[in-house]
């Protein structure tokens, strides 16, 4: 996948930096489109298609199970604290103002 995204990368650069004119640029997506409607190409585009639509259920499943994973990892993060307050520097946040949020310690060298 990543040689079609060079050779991709390459043509479309060439295209805009050629300044050979109009004719050469005819000539390049000529066969641009001669390359895109090859039916070997056609046929390996649809075997990707097939391929992307047959691994999409598994593909969106795990996405989704990882997302549900990480949100009950930070609500739980959170939920329990971060664990390493030793209770001298934590506060409650009641004390903080709004936007502080609560067990996060305003930093003294940084108030003014």
């Amino acid at each position: 996948m990543s040689k079609m995204t060079f050779v991709a990368g390459f043509g479309l650069g060439y295209v805009l930096g050629a300044r050979a004119g109009r004719q050469r640029f005819e000539q390049i997506k000529s066969g641009a489109q001669g390359v895109w409607n090859n039916p070997k190409v056609q046929e390996t585009v649809t075997h990707a298609q097939d391929f992307a639509a047959q691994k999409a259920p598994e593909v969106q499943h795990r996405i989704a199970e990882t997302a549900s994973h990480a949100a009950h990892r930070v609500t739980d993060k959170v939920g329990s604290g971060n664990g390493t307050s030793t209770g001298s520097t934590a506060s409650s946040g009641a004390d903080k103002g709004p936007g502080t949020p609560a067990g996060f310690v305003d930093n003294p060298a940084t108030d003014n």
